[in-house]
């Protein structure tokens, strides 16, 4: 996400630049066949243009209204998971350092973050349907680093298991899951064992099924798209009215001038009033895009690394220990 006051008008000409290029070609043609060639049948009414780019404006705005409530539920899932495991390593503290426990305390705890890991991993993971491809979004991202596209998930995970248990989940599809499924083993054989009670065991396992139900929610919006149906036809439509605009303002700055001493000349300003209209509707659609995959990795995702690296910190001090590793700061204003 960006972490700073806002993005600067700079910054967004040049996330646009290619698209400004093409929308100045789009103005430029027609403005030069009615001027220069006397293609006047170019001009068209301006009403029908007006009346699609009111149902374009509509559509776009549906569009971003869903992109922003799928990044807010996002946010909301990892904030639920901030909440969830904090008070489920105070529990596991609290439960088992009555005991001296003390190892089976920070197994826990590690497998924890070890979830936190596999989650952001598999959240990451490119999906047919992201814009993490797209060329501006690829030439922004120079801007920043994404760890899970770096680093190996296997050396992440290593810090936090065990050499059998690292062998055992790196040979399973959905490793959060496995990993989530390890935690409710330990805690069962701990009740077993008669170290912990059977109410203790339903706080336990209430924190456990809270973590599958996040992780649930997050990997529905990973998996299942902004609808391609509603996604394609506002892109139809947008391209449409882009490229109408400029004939629909032929005739109406062509009559700007009559009369007055930029008489001719006035057509010209077709030219940046065309550019002007069409990037505003072409940039909010890009907008509303680059927010609708919250986890595919890009300058306005969910910072899901951040998130997890403050729950390490915020447990691993509930551990008493001192070499805690640094929190996230952002790169160029973005935190992922």
């Amino acid at each position: 996400m960006h972490a700073g006051k806002k993005y600067s008008f700079l910054e967004f000409i040049i996330w646009t630049r290619r698209d400004l290029y093409r929308l100045t070609i789009l103005a430029i043609i027609p403005t030069v066949l009615y001027h220069y060639c006397a293609f006047t049948f170019l001009s068209i009414s301006w009403v029908p243009v007006a009346l699609l780019g009111t149902a374009v404006s509509f559509i776009i705005s549906f569009k971003n209204n869903a992109s922003y409530a799928r990044l807010w539920e996002a946010r909301q899932i990892y904030g639920a998971i901030i909440n969830s495991s904090r008070a489920f390593g105070v529990m596991v503290r609290d439960y088992l350092t009555a005991h001296d426990k003390k190892t089976d305390v920070q197994t826990i705890f590690y497998r924890h973050f070890a979830w936190l890991t596999a989650l952001r991993f598999q959240l990451r993971e490119p999906r047919a349907w992201e814009n993490s491809d797209d060329p501006r979004n690829i030439e922004y991202a120079r801007l920043y680093r994404v760890s899970e596209k770096t680093d190996s998930l296997e050396d992440s995970l290593a810090e936090y298991l065990s050499v059998d248990e690292l062998k055992y989940i790196l040979t399973k599809k959905n490793k959060a899951t496995q990993l989530m499924a390890l935690q409710s083993a330990h805690i069962n054989k701990l009740v077993a064992a008669g170290i912990l009670t059977q109410l203790q065991l339903q706080s336990l396992q209430n924190s456990v099924t809270s973590f599958y139900d996040n992780q649930g929610k997050a990997e529905r919006i990973k998996n299942f798209p902004y609808p391609r149906h509603f996604s394609s036809i506002a892109t139809i439509m947008l391209n449409l009215f882009v490229f109408l605009v400029p004939y629909g303002l032929l005739n109406e700055f062509n009559k700007l001038g009559n009369g007055t001493l930029i008489e001719g000349y006035s057509i010209w300003l077709n030219i940046p009033f065309a550019i002007l209209l069409t990037w505003v509707f072409n940039s909010l659609d890009i907008v509303g895009e680059s927010s609708t995959n919250p986890f595919e990795g890009s300058a306005n995702d969910v910072p899901i690394t951040n998130i997890s690296r403050t729950i390490e910190i915020d447990m691993r001090d509930m551990l008493d220990e001192t070499d805690l590793p640094p929190a996230l700061t952002p790169e160029h204003f973005i935190l992922m």
